[in-house]
C-alpha cells in the first residue's frame, strides 16, 4: 500500500496519509468534484483498515469547505470509526482558527456524529502564515 501525498491547491486542500498512521487533511476543500477528489483517500483508508499502525492520528486543519467536502470527510470519520470498533488506537486532532467559533462547532458535530476521541486545537493561522514561521519551518 503506497502513501497518499497531495499537495494543497486554492480548491483542494493537501492530504497526506502514512503507512505509520499519521494522517493529515489541510487547507481548503472546495472542489469542483469531491467525491472524486477524496475517493483515492476512501480506498487507502479501505485497505489501512485490514492492517492499521499501532496508533492513528488524523489532523484536519482546514480553513473552509463546501458540503460536497463535509460529506467525503464524514465518510473518512467513519471509516476511522471502524477501527473504533476493533479497539484500536484511534484519534482526531480538530484544528482551527482562534477567530472561527463555526469551523470549531463543525468539529463538535463531527465528533458527536462517531465514536472517535477529537482534541480540539486552537491557532492563530494570521501568525502561522508570516514569513518567519514558514522560514522556521522549512
Amino acid at each position: 500500500m503506497e502513501e497518499i501525498f497531495v499537495v494543497a491547491t486554492d480548491k483542494t486542500p493537501g492530504v497526506i496519509f502514512r503507512k505509520n498512521g499519521e494522517l493529515e487533511i489541510v487547507g481548503k476543500s472546495i472542489p469542483e468534484n469531491a467525491e472524486d477528489f477524496f475517493d483515492p483517500a476512501l480506498k487507502w483508508l479501505e485497505k489501512y483498515v485490514e492492517n492499521p499502525a499501532e496508533k492513528t492520528r488524523l489532523s484536519i486543519n482546514l480553513e473552509y469547505f463546501n458540503i460536497s467536502s463535509s460529506k467525503r470527510i464524514l465518510f473518512i470519520l467513519y471509516k476511522l470509526n471502524e477501527l473504533m470498533a476493533k479497539n484500536a488506537d484511534v484519534k482526531v486532532n480538530w484544528l482551527y482558527d482562534d477567530n472561527d467559533e463555526d469551523m470549531f462547532e463543525v468539529g463538535q458535530d463531527y465528533a458527536f456524529m462517531v465514536k472517535i476521541p477529537f482534541e480540539f486545537i486552537e491557532i492563530d493561522r494570521v501568525k502561522i502564515n508570516q514569513p518567519q514561521y514558514i522560514a522556521a519551518a522549512s
